[in-house]
């Protein structure tokens, strides 16, 4: 009676065993199991909030690039001449003072004024050109060109200006530069003068 009992107790003992290994078996599986789900959920998550950022940022910046410059944001300065084959040539430089991006597109306006603020001869033509997008880190620069015949070689009336005045594109306000480059034409033969888009940087 005794050796049955004893027998019996040694195979439910083994039982029992051989029991607890597969439970631990399957828990360990288990566990990697749920370990790769929560992985993989992490990085779909990481995807997304990253993809997300990217359209966030991409937008922003999308709404600078496209964000016209108003008259206060920019300054205007008028380069150094630039002589050649009776021409004289300089370029006309507005610059980013804000603290954002913006863009300028087309041709500035301009015209001479003396020191009442009465405008000198009539207002510079536009050259023929492609006009693009410029767009303006601040600090940054566009320039258009103001060109006309001198007037000792063409002969043209003249009178000198105490300023320039510059409009950047689709303002109404203008910026007043004052002119240091002498007599301009104002009349007669080979008087016109021109302006041309606005292009990146500061000059030719």
């Amino acid at each position: 009676m005794s050796a049955f009992r004893t027998t019996t107790g040694r195979a439910f003992v083994r039982r029992a065993a051989v029991l607890a290994s597969a439970l631990a078996v399957l828990g360990t599986v288990a566990s990697c199991g749920t370990g790769t789900s929560t992985a993989a959920s992490g990085v779909t998550t990481a995807s997304d909030a990253g993809d997300a950022s990217a359209v966030t940022a991409s937008g922003r910046t999308a709404e600078l690039a496209t964000a016209r410059c108003h008259t206060s944001e920019l300054r205007a300065r008028v380069g150094g001449v630039d002589p050649g084959a009776g021409q004289r040539n300089f370029p006309v430089v507005l610059t980013n003072v804000s603290s954002h991006a913006c863009t300028l597109y087309g041709y500035p306006g301009a015209a001479f004024v003396d020191a009442s603020g009465r405008q000198v001869g009539p207002d510079p033509k536009r050259s023929p050109g492609d006009a693009v997008r410029v767009a303006l880190e601040p600090g940054e620069s566009a320039w258009a060109g103001l060109r006309y015949s001198a007037p000792g070689i063409s002969g043209a009336r003249t009178a000198t200006p105490a300023a320039l005045l510059v409009t950047p594109p689709d303002e109404r306000d203008s910026l007043k530069v004052p002119w240091t480059a002498g007599a301009v034409p104002v009349a007669g033969d080979f008087s016109s003068v021109f302006v041309t888009v606005l292009g990146e940087g500061t000059g030719p």
